[in-house]
């Protein structure tokens, strides 16, 4: 057994405190204010820019088998994900070009960038993002909002398309063997960063 069914078993009972968050619960039920969304999708597309970074800073680090795989994923994340975010920032008046990190972005970005360092710790750090979105994708899945924009987002993250690259990273990390107890702070750490910042 792996490193990543152990991550999974700790960030369980972590996940479900996102679940109850009261932003994540909006975006859940499709009330959530828009102002608060707005907020948020700001900082998560500032975010973002400095995910693909980590997968950048790591490819230079992979070896031949995962090299293909992180290139992928900074692809979908750059394309993909932040044309979800440019989309729905025109929806919610979002202004992305004149956002600034607040305290929870930068702390959270800093630790990957950090973290991105060494190749298998790295892994760690960003599985957090990965697997908490395609978790709360599919649980959200269950019963979507009604309101079409939040459905929108919740669709993005329960996409099968989406479950296959988090899958994949739990493979590249088993395969990257780290130290179990120093892969367990990372995601342990990683998944505290998670729930901060939806504390728009």
């Amino acid at each position: 057994m792996g490193i990543s069914r152990e991550l999974h078993r700790i960030g369980l009972p972590l996940l479900e405190a996102q679940l109850a968050h009261p932003t994540v619960a909006g975006i859940g039920r499709g009330d959530l204010p828009e102002q608060t969304f707005r907020a948020w999708l700001e900082q998560d597309y500032l975010f973002l820019l400095d995910y693909v970074r980590v997968f950048s800073r790591l490819a230079w680090q992979a070896p031949d088998e995962h090299l293909g795989d992180l290139v992928d994923l900074a692809h979908a994340t750059f394309h993909d994900e932040l044309r979800l975010h440019r989309s729905l920032a025109a929806e919610f008046g979002a202004d992305l070009a004149g956002a600034k990190k607040g305290g929870p972005c930068t702390a959270y970005t800093a630790f990957l960038l950090e973290s991105a360092a060494d190749y298998a710790s790295g892994l760690a750090a960003l599985y957090p993002c990965m697997w908490g979105y395609s978790t709360l994708g599919s649980r959200l899945a269950a019963n979507p909002p009604a309101e079409p924009r939040y459905r929108a987002w919740v669709d993005t993250y329960a996409d099968p398309g989406f479950a296959a690259l988090t899958e994949r990273i739990a493979v590249m990390i088993d395969e990257a063997d780290p130290d179990p107890a120093r892969a367990i702070d990372l995601f342990t750490d990683g998944m505290a960063h998670e729930l901060a910042f939806w504390d728009v």
